[in-house]
Parts: C-alpha cells; structure tokens; sequence
C-alpha cells in the first residue's frame, strides 16, 4: 500500500475516534448538567451542552487526556437564561459550574464549595 494511502487511512481512523470519543465525552457532560440542574432546583434549557474548548491536559497520574468544557444555559425562575458549564478530562467531569458558584464532582457526587 502506498504511503499516501496508509497516511490517509490513519488520519481517516484518527477523525473517526476522535469524533465517537466526543459523542461519549458530551453525554458524559449532558448527564452531569442535568443532575446539576435536578439537584440545584434549575430547569436545563434546550436540553443540550455545546463545546467551549478542547485541549490537551494531564491528569492526576501524568497521563495526557483531553480536556473539553461545554456550556449550557440553564434558568431558575423560568423568566431568564444563566450559562453553566461542564469540564471533563477525558470522560471524567472534574467540574460543573453553576450560578456563581463551582461544584467539584468526585465519584459522582456532587460536592459545594
């Protein structure tokens, strides 16, 4: 097989995993919304979160995953619309932001600070 093809045909399977990776990772973070939201009294807006960012970034044992925060709007009387958001390390939510105020997730569980 030429070279080409080989390179393309790697590139093509990087794409596909990278894309089935990000459908995983934004459920993850839609699950974790909804439970804020559930647990906070908050009504989820639209019912979706969409990518802010995607980045490299280390966990705690060194390992480079990639780190994707999504937003999402979210209202507490139904008259208004706030933006929260939802930060994950590879399919691990390290943070979901609501209100002024941040909620560390550890384990699944939500924890005020």
């Amino acid at each position: 097989m030429p070279l080409f093809e080989t390179f393309s045909l790697l590139a093509l399977g990087a794409l596909a995993w990278l894309w089935l990776d990000s459908l995983k990772a934004r459920e993850a973070g839609m699950r974790e919304a909804r439970a804020a939201c559930a647990e906070e009294g908050l009504q989820l807006l639209d019912d979706t979160v969409a990518i802010r960012s995607l980045r490299l970034a280390r966990d705690d044992a060194g390992r480079l995953r990639l780190q994707r925060t999504y937003v999402f709007e979210y209202s507490d009387s139904g008259d208004d619309r706030r933006q929260g958001g939802v930060t994950l390390l590879g399919h691990d939510v390290v943070l979901v932001r609501l209100r002024a105020q941040l909620t560390l997730v550890a384990g699944g569980t939500h924890e005020r600070h």
